[in-house]
């Protein structure tokens, strides 16, 4: 029973009656207080579910979904439940998002009903346990793009795809949050949503140490590499061999049933198999490659090229994937560490599940542009020059980037550089080193966000390192990285390359968008840039990597 307020309301319907609170009414007078017939205002439930016209019910389903809601209370008024609404001038009244279950479940006449077991039932149908297939990608470098490729392939499916890369939260292709976003807190963001219906997450190390992972289980991860580590130093990790301690957790998470996906030529993330709870992928360019070998002996999974295609392995069997002069994003496969992004990503892709079929078709699709993968080895031609765009800040990526170069026809080579100020300061010292020895011309950079070094602390290490390289002629300091972008770009020439490094992801590729723009260029790579040349092998040597693939570095590239 409710307990009923005499206020302004019952005193008016009162004295419509003639009464008042202090009036005693004769013997079986009924007296009304109230003109509503809710519960909380005297009203009493009585049970209609097997009285009420198909077509008052449809009604009601009709309001709840213009509203969008998939629970609700729909408040009708109608002389008769049992005719439909047209007849009778009947309305809807009221849709309530926060229905109240007392009067179903304990009815004051008719059959109870358990309105709240329907509700379950509906949220977590019977076998469902609640989950939906989730992607996790960790590493030093490659993981926003193997993030990005695999969300890409996974949308062909056409389940929605909720994403989480360094780059910002994603709701298909819809960005919804801007800045690093590889941490829990955007992992869970993803896992909120009622809507998504397959995530990817990448998963940095920063993240992991602050507060674990945003999930506890997921049915794929990939690991793409260690090298020589990076972020050495913070939070008591110092050695690669520690920081892939902390990726390992990743692994470790994968469920009974899952694949951990790893990199069987980086022997940090190889040895990580042990950990899995579930199954274990390997992916190397090389499939000959002895962790490869041992693995597909013992009835494993894995991911390998020969003569140029794409193959996945179970024990002795294989099957063609694709080509590499189809996937887009490998440049024939010219560029080794988008090579084994591709392996990885495609891998994983199929280990959740996704037909064969669209995964082809996905990879194929999956263009290294700034749409797909702002500042990802995006390529252009301008002024006559090869330019490519990349994130990369460390030793490992560094090295891998240079090992590409070679695969695009240039005389003189420029590069625009600068690295995060939290790194070690051998690190920065590394990096000059590489710079001097790969590179003719130099031009460094440090803008606003210098992470605790002060302003010029930064440049001073990295000609430490350049002072020792072979090859540098010029070296050069601009402050700001649209700065330096623009004084290369406003340089170089036919025959030059130039590889400008994104400090900040979305301020560099606004800039590279405006200059291109300004000169009516696409975004694109030209077609004598994008045309891919498939990877040769000699047809009568037993089978191995082409020899450009196989000299690749262990570092795949962010």
């Amino acid at each position: 029973l409710s307990k009923i307020k005499i206020d302004t309301i019952a005193l008016a319907v009162l004295a419509e009656q003639g009464y008042t609170p202090q009036s005693v009414p004769p013997a079986g007078q009924v007296v009304l207080i109230r003109r509503n017939a809710n519960l909380s205002t005297g009203g009493t439930a009585i049970d209609v579910t097997d009285l009420v016209h198909p077509e008052v019910a449809a009604r009601a389903v009709d309001a709840v979904r213009i509203i969008g809601l998939d629970i609700a209370g729909v408040d009708i008024l109608a002389q008769d439940i049992t005719r439909p609404m047209e007849e009778q001038g009947a309305v809807v009244v009221e849709v309530n998002a926060g229905p109240g279950l007392r009067m179903h479940v304990a009815p004051s006449v008719g059959v109870p009903r358990q309105v709240g077991r329907d509700i379950i039932d509906m949220m977590f149908p019977p076998g469902d346990d609640g989950r939906i297939p989730i992607a996790a990608v960790t590493g030093v470098n490659g993981k926003t793009t193997v993030t990005r490729f695999i969300a890409h392939i996974l949308r062909g499916t056409g389940r929605r795809v909720g994403m989480t890369c360094t780059d910002g939260i994603y709701l298909d292709e819809r960005r919804i949050e801007k800045g690093d976003c590889s941490g829990p807190q955007s992992a869970r963001m993803v896992l909120m949503n009622p809507t998504v219906e397959m995530a990817v997450f990448e998963t940095a190390r920063g993240g992991i140490l602050r507060e674990g992972l945003g999930f506890d289980q997921c049915d794929v991860a990939v690991v793409t590499n260690i090298g020589d580590g990076d972020h050495l130093g913070l939070a008591d990790v110092h050695t690669p061999e520690q920081l892939a301690v902390v990726k390992r957790v990743v692994v470790e998470a994968v469920s009974p049933k899952g694949v951990a996906v790893l990199n069987a030529a980086d022997p940090l993330v190889a040895a990580m198999a042990m950990y899995c709870p579930g199954q274990v992928a390997l992916f190397a360019i090389d499939g000959n490659h002895p962790e490869i070998q041992r693995h597909r002996k013992a009835g494993g999974k894995a991911a390998l090229v020969r003569d140029g295609q794409i193959i996945l392995a179970e024990g002795e069997h294989e099957q063609v994937v694709t080509t590499l002069s189809r996937v887009p994003l490998t440049f024939g496969g010219r560029v080794a560490f988008e090579v084994e992004n591709s392996l990885a990503a495609i891998a994983a892709a199929v280990y959740m599940g996704v037909p064969l079929e669209i995964v082809r078709a996905r990879a194929e699709s999956f263009t290294p542009d700034m749409s797909k993968v702002p500042a990802r080895f995006n390529l252009f031609q301008i002024n006559g020059a090869t330019v490519i765009v990349d994130y990369g800040h460390n030793a490992s990526s560094l090295r891998a980037m240079i090992a590409a170069l070679d695969g695009f026809p240039h005389q003189r080579r420029t590069c625009v550089y600068t690295t995060a100020g939290d790194r070690r300061d051998c690190d920065i010292i590394c990096q000059g080193e590489i710079l001097g020895n790969a590179f003719d011309r130099v031009i460094l950079y440090e803008d606003h966000y210098l992470r605790g070094r002060k302003q010029g602390e930064i440049i001073a290490f990295f000609r430490q390192g350049l002072a020792r390289g072979n090859r540098v002629k010029q070296v050069e300091e601009v402050y700001g990285a649209d700065n330096a972008v623009a004084t290369a770009l406003n340089s170089v020439g036919s025959g030059e390359l130039l590889l400008a490094q994104a400090d900040t992801v979305d301020e560099t590729v606004d800039f590279i968008r405006k200059y291109l723009a300004d000169l009516n260029q696409p975004e694109g790579p030209t077609d004598n840039l994008s045309q891919v040349v498939p990877a040769r092998v000699d047809s009568a040597a037993p089978a191995k990597a082409p020899a450009a693939l196989a000299a690749a570095s262990v570092a795949a590239r962010t």
